[in-house]
């Protein structure tokens, strides 16, 4: 709550409230919130509760640029202690609404906010890094041990706090994310033989380094690729 640090008019939206231990906290600072909630009886229970709006649906089909508009256009706070199994989904599908949110506020398992995070050259680098490097600023606000659960899972977790970058028009969204998704998909083989394909199919002149291996580059060269050929 303190990392969030939410103020009463703010468009604040929680995936996945369940039980509601970050809804409760939530509501009490700001008095209203809309929540998405798949599950119908607990979405049954939650409009119950005055000050929440709830969107009764899976979120990977929710859109948040709609959201944006009920909330009379104020950018989002998204926040959530996002299901573990499908946060990478999740992660991807609130790319696409990053000029409507003003910031991320998750907690995940601590591996996925490492690989978000990751710099180049490290084994934790790839294709999350990459495109969530891109249209974020991403810090790692708090770890939380397995102790702080009933009962203690067995994977450490993190809260990841998720700042959108200024949109960077020159980049194709697809041609990025087709290239880069084919420069990881071998990743321990030299980008000649994956990335390398890819260009030569484009068409296009480039001096891109394909000597080197896909979590060499740094995600500044991987725009400027998407940039050339268009």
């Amino acid at each position: 709550m303190r990392a969030i640090d939410p103020q009463p008019g703010q468009a604040l939206v929680e995936i996945g409230p369940g039980l509601g231990a970050l809804t409760l906290p939530l509501l009490a600072r700001c008095g209203v919130l809309t929540v998405i909630e798949l599950d119908r009886d607990l979405a049954a229970r939650l409009r119950r509760r005055p000050g929440l709006a709830v969107v009764e649906a899976d979120v990977l089909t929710v859109d948040f640029r709609d959201l944006a508009v009920q909330h009379g256009g104020r950018p989002l706070r998204v926040v959530g202690n996002l299901p573990y199994n499908i946060s990478t989904p999740i992660l991807f599908h609130l790319l696409q609404y990053t000029a409507h949110i003003e910031d991320q506020h998750f907690m995940l398992q601590k591996e996925v906010v490492q690989r978000m995070a990751a710099a180049p050259g490290s084994k934790a680098y790839g294709r999350l890094s990459v495109m969530l490097q891109w249209r974020y600023r991403i810090d790692n606000v708090l770890d939380v041990p397995p102790e702080a659960f009933d009962p203690p899972p067995r994977v450490e977790s993190a809260v990841v706090r998720m700042l959108p970058l200024p949109l960077d028009v020159s980049v194709d969204a697809a041609r990025l994310s087709e290239l880069v998704t084919t420069a990881f998909s071998q990743r321990r083989k030299l980008l000649r033989h994956t990335l390398g394909r890819w260009i030569e199919a484009q068409g296009t002149s480039t001096a891109f380094d394909l000597q080197r291996r896909a979590e060499e580059v740094p995600v500044a060269e991987y725009l400027a690729l998407a940039r050339t050929g268009r």
